[in-house]
């Protein structure tokens, strides 16, 4: 019974050698698109609030203002959009956010220095 439990002991240790130590370090990936000076940029998942027409958006704590407003006419999101919100992507590139979603929707944004809050606030 011990030698069992001594060969199960030896043989784990063995494995874990091998799965260990056979492996070389992974090389790390560069970014060909970045160069020195400059910030990745990258999409990430995002709700675009559109209850009340597309005005604003916040990402983390800095809120932009779109540059072409879009609404309905009667404070609702334009045809085509979710309601109350729409999902997709946005990037942001220095002062720059722009939203992007799978029905082909884009809206770009720009930075309010400074801004604490949403400029109007909708039910």
């Amino acid at each position: 019974m011990v030698l069992r439990y001594v060969r199960c002991i030896a043989a784990a240790a063995a494995a874990m050698a091998v799965m260990s130590g056979c492996a070389t370090p992974a090389a790390p990936t560069i970014d060909a698109s970045t160069s020195p000076g400059t910030t990745p940029v990258s999409s990430v998942p995002f709700a675009l609030f559109t209850h009340c027409g597309i005005y604003e958006a916040r990402v983390q704590d800095t809120f932009f203002l779109a540059d072409q407003p879009l609404n309905d006419g009667h404070g609702n999101p334009p045809a085509g959009w979710g309601n109350p919100y729409q999902s997709g992507t946005i990037t942001v590139a220095g002062s720059q956010a722009v939203f992007h979603d799978d029905s082909g929707h884009t809206v770009t944004f720009h930075e309010r220095p400074g801004a604490t809050s949403f400029l109007q606030t909708c039910s």
